[in-house]
């Protein structure tokens, strides 16, 4: 053989070898990382996923009867059509919001026909309606809270 071969086939074989070195030290770094997280870091990680798994699991549901309301709208012919299902912090809850059923449907009724077309008709609009039932269903429940509140149908016509 040449000797231009055995400097190439040599020249191949040390960057090839270093090449496997850097690899082999990336993933060791890696792996030693992985293995020394702080316990900050933990805690914060474990808390994350409690968060995940509290999102995902939803509290007892309470649903109430359609509400048809006019809108305040300047020619009176716009009107709301919604269903909602009231997520509750305790199964307890649903006896009192059976209870206090007719303030719950006063506190929609003051709300809902209070709205202008142009305020519930984006996301946005949407989801600050949902805020604002929510703290006022709030205000006047004893044995727990409402954590949410879904809309099931809500037509605009």
């Amino acid at each position: 053989m040449s000797k231009k071969v055995i400097i190439i086939v040599a020249a191949v074989s040390v960057l090839l070898i270093g090449a496997m070195g850097a690899g082999f030290f990336v993933i060791w770094s890696k792996v030693s990382n992985m293995a020394t997280i702080p316990p900050t870091e933990q805690a914060a990680d474990e808390k994350v996923a409690e968060e995940a798994e509290a999102k995902t699991t939803i509290g007892p549901i309470f649903s109430l009867e359609s509400f048809v309301v006019n809108l305040n709208e300047d020619s009176g012919k716009r009107y709301l059509r919604v269903t909602m299902d009231l997520e509750l912090s305790t199964e307890a809850l649903s006896g009192e919001i059976t209870k206090r059923l007719p303030q719950v449907r006063n506190s929609m009724l003051m709300i809902l026909p209070s709205k202008k077309y142009e305020e519930i008709s984006t996301i946005e609009g949407k989801n600050k309606l949902r805020d604002e039932i929510v703290v006022a269903l709030n205000e006047f429940l004893q044995s727990g809270t409402v954590s949410n509140l879904y809309f099931s149908e809500f037509v605009v016509q």
